[in-house]
This record gives structure tokens, sequence and C-alpha cells, in this order.
């Protein structure tokens, strides 16, 4: 009962904020002209902000807004409610999202593609808004997918083919003899293991519908790239620097990112291979034993402890919830994952906090990272807890 409570407060709050809000990274939406500063300026004015624990954004020109992420996250999410209650609310709520997908996508490439809707900043990059990503355009895909198995929409089939046409010619691809892996943004060719898999589980999907050989076989090279990365120990790293051929270690949420890509792509392109099964039980167990204590507190990036990550709470019980089959406990660990975070980061307001410090909690409402992935957390939870 209490997921429920927490799922119905939840939704109420996010319908009242119209699914629209701030987020850790809309910083450079500020009128402020932080590049003036130079290249660091914005980088650090979004580090800065994104561990602000006063939500000074309205004050320097910061309006809450629509991330297509977000709206992704909700289709998706709705989409699973309708298609385990046929409640007509919830195919109307679905409707709204993909008919906004639909219209608001990024003009100028080879398919329909979205990005972010602020732009930001790392020590690597700079991002417009909306430049696409195959992160944002493959979560879309996710949501797509979804709203086309209980709809049967043409329009929604079209949709997602398009989107993978964008996956599959704008974004560059590093071969090497391990696989392929695709890159984050068309203006850089890079390899992040977790953007990489998601774009193969997109490809993988819409070949699950249409039958274009060439998807299920860039599925399939991305998979064999990203397991011949994992680590003895089931971890994998963040991203591989092609200039500098270092790893970055940064291991949080994106752990279940890939184990739950992998397990999506397998299931759809009906393979059954013993090294995907040994990788995803590896990357399960490091996922359980190290990146969460007993009680279902998550760890922010291994070995750093603190703060406990909204997103990495919610990414937890998604992954243990969907693979439970791989381990007899890992249901009754989201469901304590899940009561953890609802116990410790849920305001009386129905919304979730973004991050708990050993002393204070940082309350702001963050609708796409926060918000939207927890109201995916409790509806994957209910789904599976059948």
């Amino acid at each position: 009962m209490k997921t429920d409570e927490s799922f119905l407060k939840l939704e109420k709050y996010i319908i009242e904020e119209n699914y629209r809000g701030f987020d850790p990274y809309d910083t450079l939406n500020s009128f402020l002209p932080f590049g003036i500063l130079g290249k660091w300026g914005p980088v650090l004015a979004t580090q800065f902000q994104k561990r602000n624990p006063f939500n000074i954004r309205p004050l320097i020109g910061i309006k809450k807004g629509i991330n297509p992420k977000g709206f992704a996250l909700f289709l998706q999410a709705y989409s699973i409610l309708y298609s385990a209650t046929n409640k007509e609310e919830y195919l109307k709520k679905a409707d709204y999202f993909f008919n906004w997908l639909n219209i608001n996508y990024t003009k100028g490439y080879s398919g329909k593609c979205w990005g972010s809707n602020f732009p930001w900043a790392s020590s690597e990059k700079f991002v417009e808004a909306y430049l696409p990503s195959s992160v944002v355009t493959g979560f879309v895909v996710k949501g797509l997918f979804e709203y086309y198995k209980v709809t049967q929409s043409k329009a929604a089939l079209d949709l997602m083919e398009s989107a993978c046409v964008f996956l599959d010619k704008d974004l560059e691809k590093f071969v090497d003899e391990t696989g392929i892996c695709i890159s984050y943004t068309p203006i850089k060719k890079d390899v992040c293991y977790n953007a990489s898999i998601l774009t193969a589980e997109a490809l993988a999907k819409v070949y699950s519908i249409n039958k274009n050989i060439q998807y299920k076989q860039i599925a399939i090279k991305a998979v064999e790239f990203v397991l011949n990365k994992q680590k003895a120990n089931g971890v994998w790293n963040y991203s591989y620097n092609l200039e500098s051929g270092k790893e970055r270690e940064q291991i949080d949420f994106h752990q279940g990112y890939v184990i739950e890509s992998i397990f999506e792509i397998k299931n759809v392109l009906n393979i059954y291979n013993i090294n995907w099964e040994e990788a995803i039980q590896r990357g399960l167990a490091f996922y359980k034993n190290e990146q969460f204590d007993f009680s279902g507190r998550s760890f922010w990036r291994i070995p750093i402890k603190y703060p406990v990550e909204i997103h990495n709470q919610a990414q937890g019980i998604i992954t243990f919830a969907k693979l439970k089959q791989y381990g007899e406990d890992y249901q009754s660990f989201a469901s304590k994952i899940c009561e953890w975070t609802i116990a410790n980061m849920q305001s009386p307001k129905g919304f979730f906090y973004y991050q708990k410090f050993r002393t204070h909690t940082n309350k702001i409402s963050y609708m796409r990272w926060s918000q939207a992935w927890m109201f995916l957390a409790l509806v994957e939870l209910h789904k599976y807890n059948k």
C-alpha cells in the first residue's frame, strides 16, 4: 500500500506541475553570460548549480520547462499502465506525450531526433540546447516502443523508424576488433558505453518490428563491444577516451542502464548467448552487492557513498524488478530500495528529493531527473510484482 500511496501522491504532483520543471543541468538557460569567463565558465557554473541546495533558478532567469527525455519516460510509464489496466485515462495521457514528441523534435538531421531543453558544458564539449543525442533519442524510442505495443499506431512506428535513421546515419561509430560503439552526439566521435548500448536497444526494438537486418547486426556488435569492456568483477566504467586511451571511472546508475539494455536487446532479438548471460549475472551481482547497502540505500559513485542520489534509487528499482529472474532476492530487493526511497526521499507534497547527504537533504524538485524516473520506477515495480 505504501507504494500505491506514493504513486498517487507523485502523480498528483506532476500533473499539478503540468509535467514541467527544473533540471540539475539547466544552469545555462540563465540570462547570466557565463561564457564570458571562457571555456570553464559554463562548466563550473553548471557543476556549482547542480550541487547548490538552494534553488536560485527563478532569480537568474531559469524557467520550468519541458524536457523531451522526461516526456519519453512519462510516455513509457503511461503506456505500461494502460497495458496493465486498460484504463482510458492512462491511454489519453500516453497519447498526449506521444503527440508532443511527434511534433517537437530537432530539425536538420537524417531522421527525427531529440535533445535536452538546455545547453550543457563539460570539460570535453559544449552541447547546444536541443542538440540531439543518442541518450535522449534512445529513451524516446523506448517510450514509443511501449506505446506501439499497446496501440499498434503506424504513426508511432514511423516515428521510431525515423529516429533509428538518425541513430544509424548521423552518429559516428567507433569500430574495433571487439565490435561497435555508437557516439553520444553528432558533434564528436566518442566511446560512452551506456549511450551506445541504449542506441543498440533502440535499433534492436525497431528491428523486432520491421526486420531491418542492419539494425540487428549493429545491435549485436554493440553488445559485444560493451561486454568486452566489463571488468572481471562485473563492473563497467563510464567511457573510454580515444585520445588518452584511459577510461572514466564513474560507477553509478549507468551500471543499471547497461545491464537493462543488454537484457532488453537479448529479449527482443530472441538471443540466448552464455557470454551475455554471464555478463548480466556478474553485472547484477556487483550492482547489488557493491552499489547498495542492505537497507536499499544506494551509494553515489563507488567508492564515494554520499550523497544518496534519487536517480540511483530509481534505476535500482527498475533493474532489479525487471531482471528478477536472475536472482531469487532481486524482486524483494527492488521493493526494499523503493521502501527506503519513499521513507527517506519523498516529500509530503508528493515529489522526490534530489540528494540526501549525511547531514542534510537537497530537496529541490527536478522533473526529469527525479520525478519522471521515480514515476517510471514505481510503475515498473508494480508491473513486475505480479
